[in-house]
């Protein structure tokens, strides 16, 4: 039971990109849920991502690679050079001319690292607020997502970050989700 194609046969069938987890008997296949993720994730990307913007253009004067930087920072738990940088494929000299300059703006601060060795780094207020600002994902787009949920809303959002969480420790990336 579950079946995708057989639920699309079924005459009181709706569209499977309509279908909520209430509308299975049962519980769904792993292709199921694989194709289920596959068909949302571009919609809400579609619906909530704004244009590109350049680091002229952009609020914060950031470079895509800046943004990209805070955006894998948490304000809440330290993340260590080598890892960001093993997970961002970035040379350490990079990074750190990199890291140098988000600290030196003040859009990140040091911390001490938890293995005791190498530099670390959490996202701080201004931070905080150029990642909302400069996330591929319109804010206001957002939080009319976010309205539009009802009571479903806290569910849906702690769906969404045990998925993040859970993909990014299967890449050998324990960070969590940032609680900003």
């Amino acid at each position: 039971m579950g079946s995708l194609a057989n639920a699309a046969r079924s005459p009181a069938a709706v569209r499977f990109d309509e279908r909520t987890l209430g509308g299975y008997f049962g519980s769904m296949s792993d292709d199921e849920a694989v194709l289920r993720i596959q068909l949302a994730y571009p919609k809400i990307y579609l619906a909530c991502h704004k244009q590109h913007q350049n680091a002229r253009t952009t609020p914060h004067g950031l470079s895509p690679r800046d943004a990209s930087l805070l955006a894998h920072l948490d304000p809440g738990r330290p993340v260590e050079q080598a890892e960001l940088g093993r997970h961002l494929g970035l040379a350490k000299s990079t990074l750190s001319e990199a890291m140098a300059w988000l600290v030196d703006c003040g859009y990140v601060v040091r911390a001490k690292a938890e293995s005791g060795r190498g530099q670390a780094f959490l996202l701080s207020p201004k931070g905080v607020e150029a990642v909302s600002e400069s996330s591929v994902l319109e804010r206001n787009a957002l939080l009319r997502l976010v309205a539009a949920l009802g009571a479903s809303r806290d569910a849906a959002i702690a769906g969404l970050e045990r998925l993040a969480t859970t993909a990014a420790s299967l890449n050998g990336n324990a960070e969590p989700v940032p609680s900003a």
